[in-house]
């Protein structure tokens, strides 16, 4: 299942690859969708409110192991389309070795301050123990969540995105069942949503890398013999990994202030703000799907120096991505209120409206989000890191900027909403800027013979 992307038709290449990504992350974003569709349903709204209180600081863990992935990724994709198997097996060893670490530290780091980042955010009375709750069971399983990312940056590197399908397909599932199971039979309440995640993270994190390493033991390295770390690797992948980890981090740092900022509107607006947030965060991580594939893509052909094919992948990604925007976009702009409903019952009418308003502002704007992600992955492909993040950091500066100034005017939390759109629309015209400037280039190989064609 390892995928040479580096011949044969971009797009079908890219549909073929992107396709098992894309149900992947539908079935990764099942993790934090039915914890709190379940925390609503079966506990109440102050339970949905509690579990998307902490979401903003998961979100920066995550950020960490979605920036590690794609540092990785985009190093092995490089050496994988280089046809250097032995530096491409020392990648990922380092890699591996290194996540593990930097989880450590995490880990002890989060444990320690919970309760002051939660204070921070000045996350209400009535729902504080319970979000501390969720949020240190989170921490405590940090190192499967950079573990599972690093295995599947590796998979997608090599051209397989199936393999993560499997271990996700199974892992969603058995999450939704302990969800229910803890919740509905044992009244673990919030920490039975957690305790869920936990498990069901683990037990896929391990069985990935079990199948990454016996499927790397069959590749043959030559004679390049890979090491189990390597300082100058790590330092290769930290040029892509450490920008990429910045770039999430400063989003999701900005995601906290903006959620300071909801915690104002009281639990009501808390709760449809938490509800409707999963949902957009799982169209934008579905149009980011996207774009990761279209990254390893770039990155396989830049290794291979076939820069021609790069404007051709960025051309079916767009459509690709337009494939994907509209559903979202109608779903959640017509059937805002139904979407809603999955978290609360008829009595959280005040929650399904918060929410509802929220989705009906930004979904229209999704087209201009994936331009911008697919821009972002050609440069991201090229190690391009400095153009991404000029654009990523204005959309965030911007949206933080607009809330903060929105609230302080004393408007209602329907006017925040809009910051997503102004945020979008700069950032985008900024990455596909960067991409029609050919600036990029710089940081490719030289064009190999008939590598410019298409």
């Amino acid at each position: 299942m390892i995928t040479d992307m580096t011949a044969g038709s971009p797009s079908r290449i890219l549909w073929r690859f992107s396709i098992p990504m894309l149900v992947s992350v539908i079935f990764q974003q099942l993790y934090n969708i039915v914890d709190s569709v379940v925390a609503g349903q079966f506990v109440g709204p102050d339970a949905l409110a509690a579990v998307g209180a902490s979401y903003p600081i998961t979100m920066i863990f995550m950020a960490v192991a979605t920036g590690s992935n794609i540092g990785c990724s985009v190093v092995v994709s490089q050496l994988f389309g280089a046809r250097d198997y032995g530096r491409m097996k020392t990648a990922v060893n380092t890699s591996l070795v290194s996540i593990l670490g930097l989880s450590a530290v995490l880990t002890a780091a989060g444990l320690l301050s919970c309760r002051a980042m939660m204070a921070m955010l000045h996350t209400p009375q009535g729902i504080f123990a319970d979000s501390e709750t969720y949020l240190n069971i989170y921490i405590a399983g940090l190192a499967f969540l950079f573990l599972y990312n690093i295995c599947t940056g590796v998979f997608t590197a090599l051209g397989d995105s199936r393999t993560p399908l499997y271990f996700l397909i199974a892992s969603s599932l058995g999450n939704i069942v302990l969800d229910i199971l803890f919740v509905t039979a044992f009244h673990l309440g919030v920490a039975g949503v957690a305790w869920a995640t936990f498990i069901a993270q683990g037990v896929s994190s391990v069985l990935a890398l079990g199948a990454l390493l016996r499927r790397l033991k069959a590749v043959p390295h030559g004679d390049t013999r890979p090491q189990a770390f390597s300082l100058p690797m790590l330092g290769r992948i930290s040029a892509i990994a450490i920008p990429s980890i910045l770039q999430q981090s400063f989003i999701s740092v900005g995601n906290l202030f903006i959620q300071r900022i909801v915690n104002g509107y009281g639990a009501t607006v808390i709760a449809g703000y938490a509800g409707a947030v999963k949902l957009n965060t799982f169209a934008i991580t579905c149009f980011t799907t996207l774009a990761n594939g279209l990254s390893n893509f770039s990155a396989q052909n830049i290794g291979a120096a076939r820069l021609g094919r790069v404007k051709s992948g960025l051309r079916a990604g767009l459509l690709m991505a337009l494939c994907v925007v509209l559903p979202f976009t109608l779903l959640f702009f017509a059937g805002s209120g139904m979407a809603m409903r999955l978290f609360v019952g008829a009595g959280g009418a005040g929650v399904i409206d918060a929410g509802a308003v929220f989705l009906r502002i930004v979904s229209p704007f999704y087209a201009v989000i994936a331009m911008k992600l697919m821009a972002d992955a050609v440069l991201r492909g090229a190690g391009d890191m400095a153009a991404f993040m000029v654009a990523t950091f204005t959309d965030l500066l911007l949206r933080v900027a607009l809330a903060v100034a929105i609230a302080a005017h004393g408007a209602p939390a329907d006017a925040i909403w809009f910051a997503w759109p102004v945020g979008w629309t700069v950032a985008a015209i900024l990455s596909m800027g960067f991409y029609l400037s050919g600036w990029w280039k710089r940081k490719c190989p030289s064009a190999a013979p008939g590598g410019e064609a298409a």
